[in-house]
């Protein structure tokens, strides 16, 4: 199983895309959307958060620290924070597990598992970068929202294809989501 999570930053539309790409493989995943990240859906895309629940296997409330997730116990693959919020990526930098969220970042990073967080904020400050930093040392992947061009995008898709696809690039999921450079 991947759990997906998803903040209250800008870019929630690549969660749509990775939970879509997840379903049409056929990978059991569960999701988190926390308050923000729920208003954002509607503001950016008019999407309710039934849509995004319906597009996952299992719903995990955002403030529920008793949670499955939230215990190493419960076996799951890969971890995706995505969009992931510097606030959110603070909490896991710095071992501040106050929400499911953040509990999930800890748990995966204590057990090993796959934990790759994309960050979609601009500029950055030191601090998100000491944050990172501290993330990518114990194993996490940071992998900003930064879609190339080379594949010579046409739309909005292409773009948001080519960083979900570099998404699933890191979990080793076959796709082929963008084009490849040749």
């Amino acid at each position: 199983m991947i759990i997906v999570a998803i903040t209250g930053a800008s870019g929630v539309i690549y969660s749509l895309k990775l939970l879509k790409a997840l379903k049409e493989l056929k990978i059991e995943t569960g999701v988190v959307v926390s308050k923000p990240a729920e208003i954002i859906f509607d503001y950016e895309l008019g999407i309710k958060l039934d849509e995004i629940k319906n597009l996952s296997d299992y719903y995990y409330e955002p403030n529920d620290l008793t949670s499955s997730i939230n215990s190493g116990s419960f076996k799951f693959e890969s971890l995706v924070i995505v969009p992931c919020s510097m606030k959110t990526l603070s909490a896991i930098a710095n071992g501040y597990g106050n929400n499911a969220i953040t509990r999930v970042a800890d748990v995966a990073l204590k057990e090993k598992r796959k934990t790759v967080l994309v960050p979609r904020e601009t500029p950055l400050r030191s601090i998100h970068l000491e944050n990172m930093l501290e993330i990518a040392k114990e194993g996490g992947v940071i992998l900003p929202a930064m879609p190339a061009f080379y594949h010579k995008p046409e739309n909005i898709d292409d773009m948001v294809n080519f960083v979900v696809g570099k998404i699933l690039d890191s979990l080793n999921i076959e796709n082929n989501l963008f084009n490849r450079w040749e």
